[in-house]
C-alpha cells in the first residue's frame, strides 16, 4: 500500500487524488489515517488507531480535515477510557443540526401516528430549535440544557408538556447515536428528574358519575341538531375509546347484526386491533343514526363525516367537544368517566383494561392469549344498563324519533308519482 507521510489538508488531499497514493498521514497527529475511496478518488475515509486496533472515524469530504483533527483529542480520551468505544465523529457541530436530522427523520417514520409526529413537530419548532440550535454539540450537557431550555420552559409550561419536549431531544440524540451518526450521546446518563424534581400527577377528571344525567341530557338536547356530534360523545361514553379512533369509525367495521364494531390497528394508539361487543342500546342508537344520515342524502362510508371529504378531523373534534362541554370537559374526560364506572360497578380490572385497550403489561401479554368478548359484553351491558338510569333511554327516544320520521318520509315519497320517487338530496356529505 503506498502510503504519503505530509500535512494533511482538505488541499492536499485533493492535489494526491491524482496521484497513485492510498493513504495519507500526518507526522502532527500519529493515531489518524486517510484512506482514499477505491471506488471515487474524491472520497475517502478517516480511520484512528489505537495500538494498532483501527476505528473508523467518518467519511470525506462529509468530515473535512480541519473538523476531524479538532476532534481526534476526544476520540483517543474516550478510547483510552474504553478500548471497545468508537471513532466515530459526526459533521454536526451544532445541536440544531442534529434537531433538523431527526425532524426530518421523524415526519417521515411511517409507524409513528399523525398525533405523536404533530407533538414533536411543535416541540421542535416552537423550543427546541429556538432555545438551542445554535448550541455546539460539544456543549450540550446538563448545564446549558438546564439555562437554555428546561429552566426557562417550566415557567410558561406544564411540567407534563416540559417533559414531552425533554423527551423528544432525548429520543433524537439516542437515534442518532444507535446510528453512530454521533459518537456519543450527550443525553446518556440525563434524567428529567435531575431538571424537574416534582412528581407530574395525572390530570383528574373533570367528569364525574353524579355529572352523567346533565351530560347525557345535553346530548340528547343536541342530537336534533347536530347529531354527528352528540353521537360522537356518546360513543366515546359508551365504550370509553379514545377519539381518534372513534371519530374514524367506519359503518363498514360496525356489524349491527352480529353486534360488533371493529376498530383496525392503524386506528388505534397501541396499534393492535380492537373489537368492542354493541349492546342493544348502543345497536338502537346507531340505528336511528344511520337512518337520519340517510335521509339527509348521506352515502359515504364514514360514521362521523366532515363537512367534505373523508372523516372529522382532529382539529374539528376538538371543537366539537369544547363546544359540547362549553370548555368544561374534553372527550378524554368522557373516556376517565366510564373507565372509573366500570371499576365501581365491579367490572374486573382486566377487562376494563381490554375494554380501553390499553397495552398489557409484560407479565399478562405473556399468558394471556383471548381477547375475553363474553366478558367484555357482560361489562358493557352493565354500564349502559347504568347510563339508562342517568338518562340514556331518553336519548334512544330522540335518535328513534328520527328514525321513524325517517322511515315516514320515505313512505310518503314512494307514495307520490314516480316523477318524484324518491327522497331529495341535500349534497352528497352529510351536514351535523
Amino acid at each position: 500500500m503506498s502510503t504519503l507521510h505530509t500535512t494533511i489538508t482538505d488541499a492536499e488531499i485533493r492535489k494526491q487524488a491524482a496521484n497513485s497514493v492510498r493513504q495519507l498521514r500526518d507526522p502532527r497527529f500519529p493515531e489518524l489515517r486517510f484512506r482514499y475511496s477505491t471506488t471515487d478518488r474524491g472520497k475517502g475515509a478517516w480511520h484512528v488507531v489505537v495500538r494498532g486496533k483501527w476505528g473508523k472515524a467518518g467519511n470525506y469530504p462529509g468530515i473535512n480535515a480541519k473538523l476531524m483533527q479538532s476532534t481526534l483529542p476526544a476520540i483517543l480520551a474516550r478510547r483510552a477510557v474504553d478500548p471497545q468505544a468508537t471513532s466515530t465523529t459526526s459533521a454536526w457541530t451544532t445541536t440544531g443540526e442534529l434537531l433538523t436530522w431527526y425532524q426530518d427523520r421523524m415526519l417521515r417514520d411511517r409507524s409513528l401516528s399523525i398525533k405523536r409526529k404533530a407533538g414533536a413537530k411543535s416541540a421542535l419548532k416552537c423550543h427546541l430549535l429556538p432555545r438551542l440550535a445554535s448550541l455546539p454539540l460539544q456543549e450540550l450537557n446538563k448545564a446549558s440544557l438546564d439555562s437554555l431550555l428546561m429552566w426557562p420552559l417550566q415557567e410558561r409550561c406544564e411540567l407534563s408538556f416540559v417533559r414531552l419536549v425533554y423527551n423528544v431531544l432525548a429520543v433524537g440524540a439516542r437515534q442518532a447515536h444507535r446510528l453512530s451518526l454521533l459518537a456519543s450521546n450527550p443525553m446518556a446518563g440525563l434524567k428529567f428528574s435531575d431538571f424537574v424534581s416534582t412528581r407530574i400527577k395525572p390530570k383528574p377528571s373533570r367528569l364525574r358519575s353524579d355529572d352523567l344525567p346533565e351530560v347525557l341530557a345535553k346530548l340528547a338536547g343536541e342530537f336534533a341538531t347536530r347529531p354527528s356530534e352528540a353521537m360522537l360523545a356518546l360513543m366515546m361514553l359508551c365504550h370509553g375509546t379514545r377519539v381518534g379512533e372513534t371519530r374514524l369509525a367506519l359503518w363498514r367495521n360496525i356489524n349491527l347484526d352480529t353486534r360488533q364494531w371493529f376498530i383496525p390497528s392503524a386506528d388505534t394508539k397501541t396499534k393492535a386491533e380492537h373489537t368492542l361487543p354493541l349492546t342493544e342500546q348502543v345497536c338502537s342508537l346507531l340505528r336511528g343514526y344511520q337512518a337520519r344520515q340517510q335521509a339527509a342524502g348521506y352515502r359515504s362510508g364514514y360514521v362521523f363525516p366532515s363537512t367534505g371529504r373523508g372523516p372529522m378531523s382532529a382539529t374539528t373534534a376538538t371543537l366539537v367537544f369544547a363546544s359540547l362541554s362549553d370548555h368544561q370537559w374534553t372527550s378524554h374526560d368522557l373516556r376517565k368517566v366510564a373507565r372509573t364506572a366500570w371499576m365501581d360497578l365491579g367490572i374486573d380490572y382486566l377487562v376494563g383494561e381490554m375494554l380501553v385497550n390499553h397495552a398489557l403489561k409484560n407479565m399478562d401479554a405473556t399468558y394471556i392469549h383471548t381477547t375475553a368478548e363474553t366478558l367484555k359484553r357482560q361489562a358493557l351491558e352493565k354500564w349502559h344498563a347504568s347510563l339508562d338510569n342517568y338518562g340514556l333511554s331518553a336519548f334512544r327516544s330522540e335518535t328513534n324519533a328520527g328514525q321513524q320520521t325517517s322511515t315516514n318520509s320515505t313512505q310518503a315519497t314512494h307514495s307520490k308519482p314516480s316523477s318524484h320517487n324518491q327522497i331529495p338530496l341535500q349534497g352528497s356529505t352529510y351536514a351535523p
